[in-house]
């Protein structure tokens, strides 16, 4: 069950950096999150029967 969930999870990446002139502090946040094909295709038929 626990695998289950861990597979579900969206992956959550960061990344830090000072701007080129050195004024600005970048804080990056970047979430993936994977659905199979057929999770879209039933969202977007949802979406047009609306």
């Amino acid at each position: 069950m626990e695998k289950e969930f861990e597979q579900q999870k969206p992956i959550t990446e960061t990344s830090m950096a000072m701007s080129k002139d050195g004024k600005f502090f970048i804080h990056r946040t970047t979430i993936t999150d994977i659905k199979p094909v057929n999770y879209l295709y039933k969202v977007l038929e949802n979406k047009e029967g609306a």
